[in-house]
């Protein structure tokens, strides 16, 4: 029998509306953000399916999608994890530039291999800066040089992969329907492993927001299909702004 998992990107968010490097910089979903949410709430009903157990970031635009997916679905006693470690990738002193600017402060070059090299970093925040998560009450309790200051996607799928493996994985293997709501890079990390993408391939990905993807899973969770719901050509659009 065929595991089921569904990955879901949160719904358009304020900064991915205004072109902006989010990274774990909390920001809401738009309205429409609110509507791909509902949106994909539906579509999953109509496919009949209704996971047990949901997974999700420290970020409100995830948690508010997922909300939001749980109570169309009438599926708001499910068990919810939360975790750091299905965050977006930080972008570090990026988070908060409109991706114009960040272009015109450090050129084309520059910012075009900070977001398409697999394991180079963007410039990190000091932990002086507020961006830097030490700031965060979400996040007290772990030790500052545990927390990111900036990541490449090498560095995002360092965490989202053992979490996937420690975490996910047995829910997966005892039966049970899975729902993962995160984030373009966390998500890109996960469906790169799944699928066994190059660095290259998985960097390219277009993860679009609010659109479902169901994959099938053999019993050792090695990928039998998978398929998309709503708008298929969504995941073959270029990359939204703000990651």
């Amino acid at each position: 029998m065929a595991n089921t998992l569904i990955l879901l990107r949160h719904g358009q968010s304020q900064w991915n509306l205004e072109n902006l490097f989010t990274g774990w910089a909390d920001v809401d979903l738009t309205d429409q953000g609110r509507g791909e949410a509902r949106e994909a709430a539906r579509l999953l009903a109509d496919e009949g399916l209704n996971f047990d157990i949901a997974f999700t970031s420290l970020l409100k635009r995830a948690i508010r999608t997922l909300w939001i997916v749980m109570d169309g679905m009438d599926r708001m006693w499910v068990p919810v994890r939360r975790s750091w470690k299905l965050n977006e990738r930080h972008y570090g002193a990026l988070q908060g530039l409109n991706k114009q600017e960040a272009v015109a402060r450090h050129g084309a070059g520059q910012v075009q291999a900070w977001r398409r090299g697999f394991d180079v970093r963007p410039p990190a925040v000091s932990l002086q800066d507020e961006r830097h998560p030490a700031h965060d009450p979400r996040y007290r309790g772990i030790p500052p040089a545990g927390l990111p200051a900036g990541e490449s996607l090498k560095d995002t799928l360092s965490r989202v992969e053992p979490y996937w493996s420690d975490r996910i994985a047995p829910h997966l293997r005892a039966g049970r329907m899975v729902l993962i709501v995160a984030h373009g890079n966390s998500l890109r990390a996960l469906i790169g492993m799944l699928d066994g993408l190059s660095s290259e391939a998985a960097l390219n990905l277009a993860v679009p927001t609010g659109a479902p993807l169901i994959y099938d899973l053999d019993d050792g969770l090695g990928t039998l299909g998978r398929r998309c719901l709503g708008d298929p050509g969504a995941w073959d659009s270029p990359e939204q702004a703000g990651a």
